[in-house]
């Protein structure tokens, strides 16, 4: 298992989240449906995409929205089809669940809980009793194989509803926090454009300040400060600490990505400027505490190797 989880972060450019692959992979083994639940941008459909890949099954992706119908998730019949033919085999279109169902392959599901609950719960005897009957065209099993793999943002997001007890019932879930600020960085190196270790640390920063500030209802995703590293060096080239560069940048880059409680354009950049400057203090206090060890190091240095080189003049 865990060469497995080393060659898929390795093949899909994933970041840490080993028991998060772990436990995925695992559950994948078991035939077990997998729920992945987590904020915007941990990395729930990299991970859903990296399994799906892993069993080497062929797979159907659809996305979930409030329009998302039973008849477009289950199957159909096509109207002027059963005007000419009836309602037969010929007529009926499939949907991704009738059809990973027949094919034995995976039903990746982004975003489950922006579905209607009366399409959510059409899978509830796929899930269980791996059959569905769909009127007038019959029922429809479940080959082996056949596997759900979903994911949800927290039910506090807006334009989301809470699944049923049944529907979680029938899953296995696995919660995706967001990750460690090493990580964080790391990710930034490999999906921005960005090569500047100062920028990429600022950017950091000020996205996890997001997190945490009372004023704002839901902070930023990694994707900050990819975005915020792109956008600086692009305008600067190259690290500079002055506020309001950072603020032009910071105030494109976290315009769609963060949501306040009580949103104003005037509460909106004072928040910015609050967390753009303590994102800049942090990094100088990074900085401060690297440099006098350095010039402590070099003293001892020095003082080492004076001794050795009077001794040899001598």
């Amino acid at each position: 298992m865990e060469t497995a989880v080393k060659e898929l972060q390795k093949i899909c450019d994933i970041v840490g989240r080993k028991e998060e692959i772990t436990s995925s992979l695992i559950a994948a083994r078991a035939g077990k449906h997998i729920l992945l639940e987590g904020a915007v941008g941990v990395g729930k459909t990299t991970i859903a995409l990296a399994v799906a890949s892993y069993v080497e099954r062929e797979f159907v992706r659809i996305d979930g929205d409030e329009r998302y119908t039973e008849q477009k998730l289950a199957g159909w019949f096509d109207p002027p089809l059963v005007l000419s033919r009836g309602y037969t085999g010929e007529s009926f279109i499939k949907g991704p669940l009738s059809t990973t169902m027949q094919e034995g392959e995976i039903l990746l599901i982004n975003e489950l809980n922006r579905m209607p609950e009366g399409t959510q719960n059409v899978l509830l005897t796929a899930m269980d009793e791996k059959t569905i009957f769909i009127p007038k065209f019959g029922r429809v099993d479940a080959k082996e194989g056949f596997l759900i793999i979903a994911t949800q943002n927290p039910d506090e997001y807006i334009g989301t509803s809470q699944l049923s007890e049944a529907l979680k019932d029938r899953f296995i879930c696995i919660r995706l926090s967001y990750q460690s600020e090493e990580e964080e960085k790391e990710i930034v190196r490999m999906r921005s454009r960005c090569n500047d270790e100062d920028i990429i640390d600022v950017s950091v920063a000020l996205t996890r300040l997001t997190r945490d500030e009372p004023e704002i209802r839901r902070g930023s995703s990694i994707r900050g400060a990819i975005d915020t590293a792109d956008i600086f060096q692009a305008a600067h080239r190259a690290f500079n600490d002055d506020i309001n560069s950072w603020l032009r940048c910071a105030g494109l880059a976290f315009r769609t990505k963060i949501e306040l409680h009580d949103f104003s354009e005037d509460k909106f950049g004072e928040l910015l400027k609050k967390l753009v400057s303590r994102a800049l203090a942090i990094h100088g206090d990074k900085k401060a505490s690297v440099a006098p060890a350095s010039n402590t190091a070099k003293r001892a240095e020095d003082t080492f190797i004076k001794p050795e080189t009077d001794e040899k003049k001598k």
